[in-house]
C-alpha cells in the first residue's frame, strides 16, 4: 500500500511543512540547476523515509527506483551517461526532508530529482525544487492542495489524484439503472490530507446525482474503536456508506459494522482494501463487493507492466507493491523528458512535460499545467478473494462487477 496512504498526516501538520520548505528555500544557496553533464554519470537525488514509520513500506519504494535505475543503464544509460542514484534518507521528518533536498541541489549538486513518498513530505521537497528551479516528479503524495501553488515544474507520475478518485465510482452509479443507484449514502473519513478531500468530493458528486446524505462524520487519526461512527451509521441506514481510509480504520470500522450486523449494499474505501492483508482483517467472504481505488495493477496490460513484474519479483524475491510501480513510473517520466529535450535543461523538461503524454506502467500520462495529471484512478472491486480492476476497460481484470455487497459472514 503507497506510503502516501497508509500513514496518518495531519492537515495543519502539511501546511506547517510547506511553510517550514519555503523558509529554508528562502536561506538556501542558489544551486546548480544541471547542464551539461561532462563526464562521469548522471546523478538523481532523492529523500526516502528509510527509516522511522514507514520505513516498511519505504523499501520497495526505493526498490522500484533501483529496479529502474538497473535497466536504463543497462540499456545505456541516459544521454550516453549511467546513471547514479543518491539517496538520503528523511525519516519522514518534513523538515529533514527540506534539508535533504536543500543538500541534495546545492551541496551534492545532483543533475535531476526525483521525489519522496507522501503528500507530507512531497509538499516541502516540491517547494525546495520549485525554489530552485529544478525538476520534481513525485511517485505519490496526490492531495489537491499540492496542485495549486503555481509551480511549473511539479508532475505527479500516477493517473489521478484525490480530486478524481470519485470519477469511476460515480461513473459506474451512473451507468445503473435509476432503480439500482442508492438513494441514500454516509460519508465517515479520517481526518487526513489525502482522505477527507476524496469524500468530501464523493459527497459532492453524489449528492449531484440525487442520492441524499444521511449521516456524515470526520474522525481523529487516533481512532481505533469504531462502535460508536458505526452504530450511528447503522441507525442512518445508507445504502451506500464512502469511507476515507487510511490503513487500518478501514478494517476496524468494518468489523464494528459487523458486530451489528449492519451491512449497506455498497461500501468503498479508500486506501485500506488495497492492503493484500485485507480480507484478513474482516474475513475473506465479508470483502467480497468492497470497492476501492488503485493506481497501479500487476494485472494491468499497458506496456511495460508485465515485464516489469517479472523484472522486480526475481530482481527483489517477491511481487512489486504499488509503491515499487510509483517509484518506478516516477523514473520513466523523467527518463522520458530527458531523452526527448536531448540535454539536461530543467525548464525545457517540464515544458516538454507539459504537453506530452507518457507511455508507462500505468497507463498513458500527461498533465496539466500544474502538473496535475488528467486522468483517473483504478476502480478495483474484491471478488472471489482478489482484487480485481473492474474499471476501465483497458485495464480491467474482470467485466464482472457485484452490483449489491453480500451480508456479512458471521
Amino acid at each position: 500500500m503507497s506510503a502516501r496512504r497508509r500513514h496518518p498526516r495531519s492537515i495543519s501538520y502539511l501546511a506547517a511543512a510547506s511553510i517550514a520548505a519555503l523558509a529554508v528555500t528562502a536561506c538556501a544557496s542558489s544551486a546548480s540547476t544541471g547542464g551539461k553533464v561532462s563526464s562521469g554519470p548522471i546523478t538523481i537525488g532523492m529523500s526516502l523515509p528509510m527509516t522511522g514509520p514507514v520505513a516498511d513500506v519505504s523499501k520497495s519504494g526505493l526498490q522500484g527506483y533501483q529496479l529502474w535505475s538497473s535497466q536504463l543503464n543497462a540499456a545505456g544509460g541516459l544521454l550516453g551517461h549511467q546513471v547514479k542514484l543518491d539517496v538520503l534518507d528523511n525519516g519522514f521528518d518534513p523538515n529533514q526532508t527540506a534539508t535533504d533536498y536543500t543538500r541534495l541541489i546545492s551541496q551534492d549538486k545532483v543533475n535531476l530529482l526525483l521525489g519522496t513518498f507522501s503528500s507530507l513530505l512531497n509538499a516541502p521537497a516540491s517547494a525546495i525544487a520549485a525554489r530552485q528551479g529544478m525538476l520534481y516528479v513525485e511517485p505519490s503524495g496526490g492531495v489537491a492542495s499540492l496542485f495549486t501553488r503555481g509551480f511549473t515544474n511539479l508532475f505527479f507520475a500516477q493517473p489521478g489524484t484525490t480530486t478524481t478518485e470519485p470519477d469511476r465510482f460515480v461513473a459506474w452509479i451512473t451507468s445503473l439503472p435509476a432503480s439500482q443507484r442508492p438513494a441514500t449514502a454516509a460519508y465517515i473519513t479520517q481526518d487526513d490530507p489525502s482522505a477527507s478531500p476524496a469524500v468530501a468530493a464523493f459527497k459532492t458528486r453524489l449528492q449531484a446525482l440525487g442520492i441524499k446524505t444521511v449521516y456524515d462524520q470526520t474522525y481523529d487519526p487516533s481512532t481505533t474503536n469504531f462502535d460508536s461512527i458505526a452504530s450511528s451509521v447503522a441507525r442512518a441506514r445508507p445504502q451506500l456508506v464512502i469511507q476515507g481510509a487510511v490503513a487500518d480504520d478501514g478494517a476496524q470500522f468494518v468489523r464494528s459494522l459487523e458486530k451489528l450486523n449492519f451491512s449497506p449494499a455498497m461500501l468503498f474505501q479508500t486506501n485500506a482494501p488495497a492492503d493484500a492483508a485485507y480480507p484478513s482483517a474482516i474475513g475473506r467472504q465479508n470483502a467480497e463487493g468492497v470497492f476501492t481505488a488503485e493506481a497501479w495493477s500487476p494485472q494491468a496490460k499497458y506496456p511495460g507492466n508485465a515485464t516489469f513484474v517479472a523484472a522486480y519479483t526475481k530482481k527483489f524475491g517477491s511481487p512489486p507493491t504499488e509503491d515499487a510501480a510509483n517509484s518506478y513510473t516516477a523514473g520513466q517520466v523523467l527518463a522520458a523528458a530527458v531523452r526527448a529535450v536531448g540535454r539536461i535543461d530543467q525548464k525545457a523538461l517540464a515544458a516538454w512535460l507539459h504537453t506530452h503524454t507518457v507511455s508507462t506502467i500505468v497507463g498513458p500520462l500527461r498533465w496539466n499545467a500544474a502538473g496535475d495529471p488528467e486522468g483517473s484512478l483504478l476502480l478495483a472491486q474484491w471478488q472471489g478473494g482478489k482484487l480485481q480492476i473492474v474499471a476501465p476497460k483497458s485495464a480491467a481484470t474482470t467485466s464482472h462487477i457485484v452490483t449489491v455487497k453480500p451480508a456479512w459472514a458471521r
